[in-house]
């Protein structure tokens, strides 16, 4: 089969093994370091895009994706404007709340808590909160009946469970001096979602209750609204800015700004201290083609006196160097795409054979390993791979270029 004369020489140079070990040792070298790091790159952030998928919907399925409240007080009608923004497109539901802090009291035991005052029958609308209630019901709380849902490791902390009484203080300003309020709430529920803050700081009342106790007179302090993409929240702050007037706007993406940013950063510098492996696997290119030059110096010599133009003398290094980069990016790709579409079987055999558990509960949100793969982590990180091996090409090209058929031959 007819080969450009180039590639014929690369490869032939490629593979040929007689006075070449070192030599053959670092190409291999070259081509294992390529694959591992675009392995290794496509595994870890398809693992982070699971990680920060994972946190986003368990979050948000504990909370709204936006809210409005008011600036100073309740909202007096609140069902005018929950109407409206129903009226929105891409609008699931709107439901109002009451949130406050507290203390909660049981025995010797005192904890803060996230008190939020919701309409039960409304709140299914906004969030999925209902079925992380593993003991008692969410209908169970009712107005002025004092009932409450605690968290799993709230409840634990505080040692109650369901029927105990709990004592809610609820601190407030009259005067310029801070004054407690007290109430007693019975446990109706237990919620457990996963996700550790959760558990250990939320508390569910009716909104009646909670608004009496932050002093609203029965008024909720502002609409919680879940939207059917919750990536659409910039979209609908700009189209709800005119009924919104006068009110505060808070979304997911600001609640949780940090945390996301957080995850972000991690990638980033992620992918920069995984890509120095590609950046080793690129200097073994140049080690490995710097000696093919050494040692084939009087062949590229005779070439030039055959009338060999240093421009294709170049041409059979890049062969090389491209050959060792297109080869471990592809089986890098492979490699990674193999383990991050099995980190599900993957991880469970790890974590029994090695008999440990990679992410405790008690730790992190997500206690399970995800994976999602992204077409374009795919395709970039291949492509910045072979991009690299193919400059650390251009340096041992251009001296074997620039070698002088005289100086190379002067003692043959």
């Amino acid at each position: 089969m007819f080969q450009p004369l180039e590639w014929f020489i690369g490869l032939r140079y490629l593979r040929s093994r007689r006075r070449r070990g070192v030599v053959s040792f670092m190409s291999a070298a070259s081509l294992v370091g390529i694959a591992l790091g675009v392995a290794a790159l496509i595994v870890i952030l398809s693992v982070m895009n699971g990680l920060e998928t994972e946190t986003r919907t368990r979050l948000l399925s504990m909370s709204a994706h936006a809210s409005l409240s008011a600036r100073d007080g309740g909202l007096t009608d609140w069902q005018a404007l929950e109407r409206r923004i129903d009226a929105e497109p891409g609008v699931v539901g709107a439901s109002p709340y009451v949130e406050l802090e507290a203390m909660l009291a049981a025995g010797t035991s005192l904890h803060p808590a996230l008190v939020r005052g919701i309409l039960p029958a409304v709140e299914q609308r906004v969030s999925d909160i209902d079925r992380f209630v593993q003991e008692g019901k969410l209908e169970s709380l009712e107005p002025d009946k004092r009932q409450i849902v605690l968290g799993r490791s709230l409840a634990l902390n505080l040692g109650v469970g369901i029927g105990d009484s709990v004592t809610l203080l609820v601190p407030r300003v009259v005067n310029g001096a801070v004054m407690p309020r007290y109430s007693a709430f019975v446990v109706t529920g237990i919620l457990e979602a996963g996700i550790a803050d959760t558990d250990a700081n939320l508390a569910l009342v009716h909104l009646t209750d909670a608004s009496e106790l932050k002093g609203l007179h029965g008024a909720p302090e502002g609409l919680a609204v879940r939207l059917d993409d919750p990536l659409r929240v910039a979209s609908f702050r700009a189209a709800i800015a005119p009924i919104a007037k006068g009110l505060k706007y808070s979304d997911w993406t600001e609640e949780h700004k940090n945390l996301f940013s957080a995850i972000h950063i991690e990638k980033l510098m992620m992918s920069i201290i995984l890509m120095f492996i590609v950046g080793v696997a690129a200097f073994n290119i140049v080690a490995s083609l710097m000696m093919v030059v050494i040692d084939k110096e009087k062949d590229v010599a005779i070439l030039r006196t055959y009338g060999l133009d240093p421009a294709r003398v170049a041409r059979v290094f890049l062969v090389q160097g491209s050959v060792i980069g297109l080869v471990g990016t592809l089986l890098g790709t492979g490699l990674g795409l193999v383990l991050a579409l099995n980190v599900d079987v993957i991880v469970p055999w790890l974590e029994a054979t090695l008999h440990f558990k990679i992410m405790p509960g008690d730790v992190y949100y997500v206690t399970q390993i995800p994976s999602e793969v992204h077409v374009r982590d795919v395709v970039t990180i291949p492509l910045v791979a072979l991009v690299i091996a193919l400059l650390a090409t251009v340096y041992p090209a251009r001296r074997a270029a620039a070698i002088a058929p005289a100086v190379a031959l002067r003692y043959d």
